[in-house]
């Protein structure tokens, strides 16, 4: 950025009036010559900078600069080593390769696979520590760094500007972020990748909670419109919401089974998304089913997160015998997490993230090459890694926009070809029974990734019948080429929201309900593989795609939002709901075989 079009931007804005707004000048002014000085070279700089416009994330002005901050820094993996960790991904994760199917890899072997090099790791070690960082941790695979800086110290070092952003919907979410390009010396530039500096996350909509009501509770015995069916839980505010019981009935999945099981499973949470041990309990109180927190990582307050809730509530519910991970961080990054888990002693197998956000918005090459790069260590370790898949239809979170420059918006990592992504349904009438695809869930093809091998006939199926039907959407407004997602769904939508408790009953709907009852289902499937001696599922789209016959199709709906266009649910895989919600009692005579 010159000099010139720094300050002006910095006036134009920058927070602040007279003296505050001259030190903010001359503290960029500074950054500037800094970064000329020590011929930075700019990264990721494909990524557009925060736009107020399309963003859900205000800008609040300059971080106070003696902020602390954890930084997650993508050391470079080599090009042929990359090769080789994909091609070790793909050869444990392919039922069809019987020879390695399945034949995962440990720590010292990833390690050994990658081959970063120790130089390598020490230059970019030693850059921060000499920049003023007050720790820095080499990942167990010498791939990333997590950096402790403060602002200024971040700033200065990276050549950058760091503001914190706050939520134009949900309270007390708070980042700190970069509001101009980035850089490292361009000694370095060899050397990082990125640093995760630039990404938002999609939070749920206030419009997808509805809270209890007392006047509806009077007049009905439950909460919103919901569905016809009795509740398992001791409450009015459950009945005609989705509840353990409603799952276990349409899933085929005994959710009252306490039997301990082996295996793991962990729900990812960020940003003040903390649990409440007081609730589980009310809410094991009154549905029967025994909800606990086995371990937690990165530490909790005891204070509801509507998030955190709906994912400990669901997934124990479905899988209670499974010991229950919460894998917490203060900040929100995809990296992060994935470095927490993968550095665990015993990383835990089935992981659901209810986050992401629009390709579009949030990415940029290097970082999704990194993101899927963690996807795939993942993989090759056995790990099984579920996304929920997104909350607004084909739009995404930025919208389709209009006119001749109409084009839909896949999700990210929904759209990876290297995680599992998850979308929503509703039921097709008011009983548990037939479902439709949820108007609002995420589903569509990625613009970034192509089609893999694991889905090629499937897509190519779906859009053969779709435009027989003449229900194919305009090639205008899609990637034909691109990879189709969700994989699978489960019940998520706001016809039958899910009852949870959070100090108070609430209907909660989304795909990141979904999520995790997917994750519980394999979990389940996993703890009967370990109960055998062998190895677990891993990545779980080839073995998904191997298996339609274990998922029921949902062949009604259409996920276009608030659109007239997007894609139709039909026989088969389609692009709404993958290849429809699991039928454990199909799945496990698969496993069971296996």
């Amino acid at each position: 950025m010159k000099l010139t079009a720094l300050i002006n931007d910095t006036l134009s804005t920058g927070p602040g009036r007279g003296k505050l707004k001259m030190l903010a000048v001359l503290t960029h002014v500074a950054l500037a010559a800094t970064a000329a000085s020590n011929a930075f070279v700019r990264l990721e700089s494909d990524v557009a900078i925060h736009n107020p416009r399309t963003s859900s994330w205000v800008n609040n002005g300059a971080a106070p600069r003696e902020e602390m901050m954890t930084l997650t820094v993508a050391l470079t993996i080599n090009a042929e080593q990359r090769d080789k960790l994909e091609a070790a991904f793909w050869a444990v994760s392919t039922p069809t390769k019987v020879n390695t199917y399945r034949q995962f890899l440990n720590k010292d072997d990833l390690k050994n696979l990658l081959a970063v090099p120790t130089e390598r790791v020490e230059r970019v070690k030693e850059y921060f520590l000499s920049s003023g960082a007050s720790d820095v941790k080499v990942s167990p695979y010498n791939d990333m760094l997590t950096v402790s800086m403060r602002v200024a110290e971040v700033e200065r070092a990276l050549a950058t500007r760091i503001s914190a952003f706050t939520h134009n919907e949900r309270t007390g979410f708070r980042l700190l972020r970069a509001s101009m390009g980035y850089s490292v010396p361009a000694s370095l530039s060899g050397d990082v990748s990125m640093v995760d500096l630039l990404q938002f996350p999609r939070l749920r909509s206030n419009s997808l909670v509805q809270y209890e009501n007392p006047n509806l509770m009077v007049e009905d015995g439950k909460v919103g419109s919901g569905g016809n069916w009795p509740s398992s839980c001791d409450t009015p505010l459950c009945k005609g919401y989705v509840d353990p019981g409603v799952l276990g009935e349409r899933y085929k999945v005994d959710v009252n089974e306490t039997t301990p099981l082996q295996g793991s499973m962990a729900a990812a949470e960020f940003q003040g998304q903390y649990f409440e041990t007081k609730d589980l309990e009310t809410f094991t109180d009154a549905c029967h089913v025994k909800v606990t927190v086995d371990k937690v990582i990165g530490g909790n307050v005891d204070r509801p997160g509507i998030e955190a809730m709906l994912d400990i509530e669901y997934m124990k519910a479905v899988s209670q015998g499974v010991p229950l991970t919460v894998i917490y961080s203060n900040t929100y990054s995809l990296l992060n997490w994935a470095n927490e888990l993968m550095a665990l002693p015993e990383p835990t197998l089935i992981n659901s993230v209810s986050y992401g956000n629009d390709e579009a918005q949030q990415t940029g090459v290097a970082y999704m090459e990194s993101v899927n790069t963690a996807f795939m260590k993942a993989g090759t370790m056995g790990l099984s890694i579920l996304f929920a898949s997104g909350d607004q239809g084909v739009c995404g979170r930025e919208g389709c926009g209009e006119g001749p420059r109409k084009r839909f918006k896949p999700d990210f990592p929904g759209g990876s070809p290297y995680q599992t992504s998850v979308g929503g349904t509703d039921f097709y009438g008011t009983t548990i029974g037939e479902e439709t695809a949820w108007r609002s869930g995420g589903g569509g093809f990625s613009d970034t990734f192509p089609i893999p091998a694991y889905q090629k006939d499937a897509v190519a199926s779906y859009k053969k019948d779709l435009a027989a039907a003449g229900l194919l959407p305009d090639a205008s407004l899609y990637n034909d080429t691109g990879r189709g997602y969700p994989d699978v769904a489960a019940l998520g939508g706001t016809k039958d929201p899910y009852c949870i408790n959070i100090g108070r009953w609430a209907g909660v709907a989304g795909t990141s309900a979904a999520c995790p009852v997917v994750s519980a289902i394999f979990a389940r499937l996993n703890s009967i593989l370990l109960a055998k001696g062998k190895p677990p599922l891993g990545f779980l789209n080839p073995f998904i795609y191997a298996h339609p016959e274990a998922f029921q199709d949902v062949t009604h709906g259409i996920n276009s939002d608030t659109q007239t266009a997007g894609f139709t649910a039909i026989k088969g895989w389609d692009a709404a709901t993958g290849w429809g919600t699991p039928n454990f009692e199909a799945l496990k005579k698969i496993v069971d075989a296996m």
